[in-house]
């Protein structure tokens, strides 16, 4: 297939999805069970079955940008194979903790993994439950959530990665006020560090204006111009510094 063939191909699959509208990714989601093992990935995965058959574009660009995935393979898995929405995103999450391509995990689903689900599939891929690799599966979800402007619930066990939101869930408060909470919080903070700039800025100016330590360095010259007479050091030494200065000449003075 050519390069110019593949783009055309492309450019009327994404058409396509964009007529076909919610009733061709209803009827994919009929009865519809990933069954991966985790109530809160099986929640999320329905929402974006919903999110996806009505905002198809952004989810198809969330899945190219941000998971690698070939916009061919990705309209194509949802006109031509009958993939729901949440299947797609669910196989190129996988296929990015794992490092492989989403085409590859896409394959291996209808090979064997419809009659076995997400869960035993994602195990026998090397992601186990409970694992680092399947929380960073689950963070992926708020990661993309963010980016669609799609409020989500974070799971307790995201709790130390978004500690703002943790707050907020805890204080039974709805989390979805966290972008705001966290604007404030972080206003209150530069508000913070600007007061305290100002200040350290108005210490330097009052101790720059504060003539007892040049003085006392002055002095100090003037001393040493005493002992040794008119041997230059009384004033070259910050002579016209200040109270040093005339120290220093009387220094001179003696000396001679």
């Amino acid at each position: 297939m050519t390069s110019a063939t593949r783009m055309f191909r492309t450019l009327g699959l994404t058409a396509a999805i964009a007529v076909a509208g919610l009733g061709t990714a209803s009827a994919q989601t009929i009865n519809w069970d990933p069954r991966t093992g985790d109530v809160w990935v099986d929640t999320w995965l329905g929402d974006i079955n919903r999110y996806g058959s009505r905002y198809q574009q952004p989810f198809v660009d969330e899945m190219v940008r941000y998971y690698g995935a070939p916009r061919d393979l990705v309209t194509g898995l949802l006109l031509e194979r009958d993939w729901a929405p949440g299947d797609v995103y669910y196989a190129c999450a996988i296929a990015q903790v794992i490092g492989r391509p989403c085409r590859y995990v896409a394959d291996e689903w209808e090979r064997s993994g419809r009659g076995e689900g997400w869960g035993a599939m994602a195990q026998r891929l090397g992601i186990k439950p409970g694992s680092d690799e399947f929380h960073r599966l689950k963070r992926g979800f708020v990661s993309s959530y963010d980016r669609w402007g799609r409020p989500i619930r974070i799971d307790d066990d995201l709790f130390d990665d978004y500690p703002e939101r943790a707050r907020l869930i805890r204080e039974g408060r709805d989390d979805r006020d966290w972008r705001r909470s966290d604007d404030n919080e972080r206003g209150n903070r530069n508000d913070n560090r600007g007061r305290a700039d100002q200040a350290d800025r108005g210490n330097d100016n009052g101790r720059g204006n504060d003539d007892a330590p040049g003085n006392s360095g002055n002095r100090g010259k003037g001393q040493s111009a005493r002992g040794n007479g008119n041997s230059g050091k009384g004033n070259a030494g910050k002579g016209g510094q200040g109270k040093g200065n005339d120290k220093g000449n009387n220094g001179n003075g003696r000396g001679g």
